[in-house]
């Protein structure tokens, strides 16, 4: 019998959830892409209004997170061009598509989340350091409006951060400007009640630990993906014992799971057919799909189907490099 390679659905077709990595959205809500263009330009607004508010008010703080905030603009920037990007179809050049574009934006979002995250460190021993008197009614104003418009671009994103990797990086930054309005808001109600300064770098370094762990998870989730990694919650061993459970299946092999981005999960895998069950190729590897797809979320696959094994060693398949096994057979 010859190998029959098939694949169950194309990338970004066919599964649960959103239709495309970072294109998705659910029933009564807006796209992501369609609240990212209304949260730029909000964004862009706190910033220019932070800026001159702090300049105005000679508050550090406000000075601070008014960086914070156009580091939160060119977050949301790059998740959107990430969407964009994800919705190009496939190409003789990029025949995945352009998916691994989200995953790249939000390695980048967490990377600029940690600066942001040393950046109010800095500040807040500088603080610490060399306490400034600041005009602390227009600081809490301005504080407060940029509380506000951050209030509306969280809300905006919030129906989308759970599902969508990209769209997670971008809130995460919006967050963290909402907690550092909050911070400023606080920081300048204590200093008006008690004259106590120090009160606002305590909040800054409570602020850059949070942020700092955020940004610590969402770097390591992108360099996951990026490696090629299995996908959170599965492993090769659960699905390959799975696999061959079902009926006309008598081995799994040289199995690789990894994802083109958080939504996309995919699999390739030799399928050892047991021609003694009297099932039809097709009709196993059609099993196969649906179990995959079903129960383990994995949409897009290639399975070769083989009447006896190949040889290997377990479930897996080590890559080889070209000129790798003539060199070991010298």
């Amino acid at each position: 019998m010859e190998p029959i390679p098939i694949a169950a659905a194309p990338c970004g077709h066919h599964h649960e959830g959103p239709s495309s990595c970072g294109g998705g959205h659910r029933h009564g809500e807006g796209t992501p892409a369609s609240q990212l263009r209304l949260a730029i330009p909000l964004t862009i607004a706190v910033f220019v209004l932070e800026l001159a508010g702090g300049i105005w008010s000679s508050s550090l703080a406000l000075l601070s997170d008014s960086l914070h905030v156009l580091f939160d603009a060119t977050a949301l920037g790059l998740s959107y061009a990430a969407i964009v990007l994800a919705a190009r179809p496939a190409s003789d050049r990029h025949s995945y598509g352009l998916h691994r574009g989200e995953i790249l934006a939000s390695l980048i979002n967490g990377l600029t989340v940690g600066l942001i995250a040393a950046w109010i460190f800095y500040e807040a021993w500088e603080r610490l350091a060399h306490p400034r008197d600041v005009r602390v009614s227009g600081m809490m104003a301005v504080a407060f409006a940029g509380l506000i418009a951050n209030a509306i671009v969280a809300w905006l994103l919030h129906g989308h951060h759970d599902h969508d990797l990209n769209v997670r990086g971008a809130y995460l930054h919006v967050i963290g400007d909402l907690l550092a309005s909050v911070a400023v808001i606080a920081g300048g109600a204590v200093i008006w009640a008690t004259g106590w300064t120090l009160v606002d770098p305590i909040l800054g370094f409570a602020i850059g630990l949070l942020l700092l762990w955020g940004a610590g998870r969402l770097v390591r989730e992108s360099l996951h993906i990026l490696m090629e990694g299995v996908p959170a919650g599965l492993t090769v061993e659960g699905v390959a014992a799975a696999v061959i459970a079902l009926p006309g299946v008598a081995d799994l092999h040289r199995v690789h799971i990894w994802s083109l981005c958080s939504h996309i999960r995919a699999l390739s895998a030799h399928v050892v057919v047991d021609t003694a069950a009297g099932r039809e190729t097709q009709a196993v590897l059609d099993d196969v799909n649906a179990l995959l797809h079903g129960r383990f979320g994995i949409t897009h696959t290639t399975l070769q189907s083989e009447c006896r094994g190949c040889a290997a060693d377990g479930p897996y398949c080590t890559p080889i490099h070209p000129g790798e096994e003539r060199v070991a057979r010298l």
